[in-house]
């Protein structure tokens, strides 16, 4: 069983007043076929968390470790990272002028399987994805997120994590600017692949909708860049009903 294991750590970013830091000692331990949500304010470090898994440059890991069944992952380039089965969806995903979403996703499988798929079960595969995400056919000829809604850019992101198989997914904040509709058919899509693959999920989210539709096994809160809270699906419910401001109370005081 794979598992992702994230020992205290402690991250920080370069700014015009000097260094920040944002995540100052996370500990969480993701299994095969987990779903973990991670909840809390803004600037509380869930977004920093997610990129500084995937590797993005911006962000200074300062301690810890991050480790996909025992290997490091800090010490991988983000191109391995990816390899090794890691996947982030991006809460805002950025436009590639100039290359489709058809030869974006053949590209990505190629680089990540290390061969080409076979093209007639591959042309099945994505239409068979989109078709599930209710996306139109043109769109595997459009631009990768090049003139997107909000709802089919993260309708793509869910058809990359359904082609390209990862073993983690981290999702940030998906449920951003959806509606009520593109909200079920992405959290479908979603839970689609878990059930296939055994995927591990780690939701990033503010609010509890999402978590209506893909149900978490265990929910996280973050405040002021550690974990303040751990609990079941009723964690969820009473942030809903409470909001953050006893944890706000807290870490000021």
């Amino acid at each position: 069983m794979s598992v992702l294991e994230i020992k205290d750590l402690k991250v920080s970013i370069d700014t015009d007043q000097g260094t920040k830091q944002i995540l100052k000692g996370v500990d969480l331990t993701i299994r095969e076929g987990e779903i973990h949500a991670i909840m809390g304010p803004n600037g509380s470090g869930k977004s920093t968390l997610a990129y500084s898994i995937a590797g993005h440059p911006r962000y200074n890991v300062e301690g810890g470790s991050v480790l996909l069944d025992g290997e490091e992952v800090l010490e991988m380039s983000v191109d391995e990272r990816a390899r090794a089965g890691l996947f982030l969806a991006m809460q805002y995903p950025v436009e590639i002028p100039g290359v489709t979403v058809s030869n974006f996703l053949r590209t990505a499988k190629t680089a990540i399987d290390g061969e080409a798929p076979a093209l007639r079960s591959w042309i099945g595969e994505v239409r068979d994805s989109m078709s599930s995400l209710r996306m139109d056919s043109t769109f595997a000829e459009r631009n990768v997120n090049e003139g997107f809604s909000g709802g089919e850019k993260k309708r793509h992101e869910i058809l990359q994590l359904e082609l390209l198989k990862p073993r983690f997914a981290i999702l940030d904040e998906t449920d951003s600017g959806l509606d009520v509709d593109a909200l079920k058919i992405v959290s479908e899509g979603v839970n689609r692949v878990k059930d296939k693959t055994g995927l591990g999920i780690l939701l990033i989210t503010h609010y509890t909708r999402i978590l209506r539709y893909i149900r978490p096994d265990f929910v996280h809160v973050f405040v002021d860049g550690r974990v303040a809270e751990e609990g079941g699906p009723e964690l969820a419910e009473r942030l809903e009903d409470e909001g953050y401001d006893r944890y706000l109370t807290g870490a000021s005081a």
